[in-house]
């Protein structure tokens, strides 16, 4: 009976605890998005500035306000995740062997790290060569007036597609120190890759121009092959060790 009110205690203490640690992350996700909310018309700034030369209009009553919204819950989701990411770790690590941290934590850090990275890279290159690309297109034809709300869209999912494929390096240390590939078998498979890349870039990307597709996938390349050389550095760090 000890033993069985022992195990209740200690999933109620867990439940109680990962209880605590959600909420906090709601709050701070709630307290995140009013402060962009208050800043809105900077951020929005940022967002219109690699569109050089775009008149937008709002087709729609409240258009504006409700992308508004849209805009400071998506910051507010971006850079309140290190902070939940954080909390998740904090919950898990206890629980972990020595080992074990020694894995998840440098990849976790460096998983948040390949996201903003893949953020940047969307907002300094991939958005300016997409938006060049489409207003080139038929400029002699037709004036670019776009929806704010349309705009914002394309933004977003690009940026967040592309955050999400920048994990390539992170999902490939896992499965090296896994054992389920190899560094070289990684860097043996890179004629394949130059296809599955290009690939992936168009399907990621939510335009059909080469400029954004090319960068895209010779970005992702880059990864892959960085990504191997990693695994192959671990490896012989933890061959040396031995």
């Amino acid at each position: 009976m000890k033993v069985l009110f022992d195990e209740e205690m200690a999933f109620s203490e867990h439940v109680e605890e990962f209880s605590q640690r959600f909420i906090f992350c709601l709050i701070y996700f709630f307290f995140t998005t009013i402060i962009f909310i208050t800043k809105i018309n900077e951020i929005v700034k940022l967002f219109q500035a690699p569109a050089i030369g775009i008149k937008f209009l709002q087709f729609a009553p409240g258009e504006y306000f409700l992308v508004s919204v849209k805009i400071a819950v998506f910051c507010g989701i971006l850079f309140s995740s290190p902070t939940i990411i954080y909390q998740l770790l904090l919950y898990v690590i206890p629980g972990l062997t020595k080992n074990e941290r020694n894995i998840v934590l440098p990849i976790s850090l460096g998983s948040i790290g390949l996201f903003f990275l893949g953020l940047m890279f969307s907002y300094f290159l991939l958005i300016p060569a997409a938006l060049n690309f489409f207003i080139a297109y038929g400029s002699d034809i037709v004036e670019p007036i776009w929806s704010f709300d349309k705009y914002f869209d394309f933004v977003a999912v690009l940026s967040f597609a592309t955050g999400v494929a920048f994990q390539v390096p992170a999902i490939q240390v896992i499965l090296g120190l896994l054992d389920v590939f190899t560094g070289e078998e990684m860097l043996s498979a890179w004629k394949y890759l130059i296809v599955i890349c290009t690939i992936v870039a168009a399907i990621i990307t939510p335009s059909t121009d080469p400029i954004t597709q090319t960068l895209l996938s010779v970005a992702l390349l880059s990864l892959y092959l960085s990504g191997s050389g990693l695994v192959i550095l671990f490896k012989k760090t933890s061959l040396d060790k031995k």
